[in-house]
């Protein structure tokens, strides 16, 4: 295969492998950046491993066959407010994890999904819950906690956080073609499927949804001792600790990530969980996948490893986490945004990440 063809041909999406077209800002059927997808045929990237050859069509070096790394495989974001890292880890071939941030005057917004490794398509699953998720609770900010989206009344932030992780359902079952909220007790290999967290964070109160084994923290700056988990794992490893049948080191084994709660078709009877804390000093907020907690379950050590640096750089100090989550082994995806407390506010409109946003809505 020599990568050249028609001029103006499509190439594959790195993320998902749909054809793109010239031009397209990203893809059409997982929404992913485009990337290398976006170079025309005919006009490949060079590889990076060995200089000398081309990326091709398929993704990979037409001379030492490596492939190239895809946009998602790390990725770093800074909105003053808040900051975030991901990155695809050490041992799989992609990044399944996602997260989409927003910054506005009155609340700084994180949303993390991880992928469920053994469903079809996770990378894309996760994708769409972050993105689908940030969009409601991104137009309650800005709403000032007002009616949205056809709702009377005013709307609580617990309200449009429990309402953001029923549009991320309804996003990730479409995925499948299927409705969600089947009646199986366990979920079909083959359909996509991923893990949520988000925060929202505002003048007094951190706001936290999740489903699935994605984790809220408080990391308090005054006493690490403090520190707690704001969410509580849907998996059979927290049910097992519940139950004293097995301990906290022994839940974070790979035989003991059963998650019970799922975004995505046939999640039977879990729900998204709700829950509202008010710090009692300085400190930062935490939503991360288990890439990290992997390594590190315990509040306390997150708040010694991420304090005092995440209250000036949280973005240095994401980088610094996700670093010790690799250098520990990295066998996982792992993602960590970090939202210091009290909120610095965002001066001016709202910022994202992804910057898309808005031009997705406007299509």
């Amino acid at each position: 295969m020599t990568g050249d063809g028609p001029p103006g041909g499509p190439s594959p999406c790195p993320s998902c492998g749909q054809p793109v077209w010239p031009g397209d800002n990203f893809c059409e059927a997982c929404r992913a950046p485009a990337g290398l997808a976006r170079q025309a045929a005919g006009q490949a990237a060079a590889c990076r491993r060995c200089a000398s050859g081309r990326i091709g069509p398929d993704g990979y070096c037409e001379s030492c066959g490596c492939k190239a790394p895809a946009e998602r495989d790390h990725i770093e974001a800074g909105l003053g407010p808040l900051a975030g890292m991901t990155d695809r880890g050490l041992r799989h071939v992609r990044n399944e994890d996602a997260m989409a941030l927003a910054a506005t005057p009155e609340a700084a917004i994180a949303v993390v999904s991880d992928g469920v490794s053994d469903s079809s398509r996770p990378d894309q699953a996760s994708l769409a819950a972050v993105r689908t998720a940030l969009r409601v609770l991104l137009a309650a900010a800005q709403a000032g906690q007002d009616a949205v989206a056809g709702l009377s009344g005013r709307e609580s932030m617990a309200e449009a956080s429990a309402r953001a992780a029923a549009s991320a359902q309804e996003a990730v079952s479409a995925l499948s073609g299927a409705r969600p909220g089947g009646t199986h007790s366990t979920r079909p290999a083959d359909a996509p499927s991923a893990t949520f967290a988000s925060a929202v964070v505002t003048a007094g109160t951190v706001t936290v949804c999740w489903l699935g084994d994605s984790r809220a923290y408080w990391l308090d700056a005054g006493q690490p001792s403090a520190a707690k988990q704001l969410s509580r794992d849907d998996s059979l490893a927290a049910e097992m600790v519940s139950a004293g049948l097995l301990s906290e080191a022994e839940a974070t084994s790979a035989e003991a990530h059963v998650v019970t709660g799922w975004l995505g078709a046939d999640t039977g009877q879990a729900a998204p969980h709700v829950a509202s804390f008010t710090p009692p000093g300085a400190g930062a907020v935490l939503v991360c996948t288990d890439g990290l907690w992997n390594y590190e379950p315990e509040a306390e050590k997150l708040a010694v490893r991420a304090l005092p640096a995440a209250l000036r750089d949280p973005l240095g100090a994401a980088r610094d986490l996700v670093d010790f989550a690799l250098s520990a082994g990295g066998r996982d995806n792992v993602t960590v945004v970090l939202v210091p407390f009290p909120l610095a506010g965002s001066a001016g409109p709202a910022r994202t990440y992804p910057d898309d946003l808005k031009e997705m809505d406007d299509e």
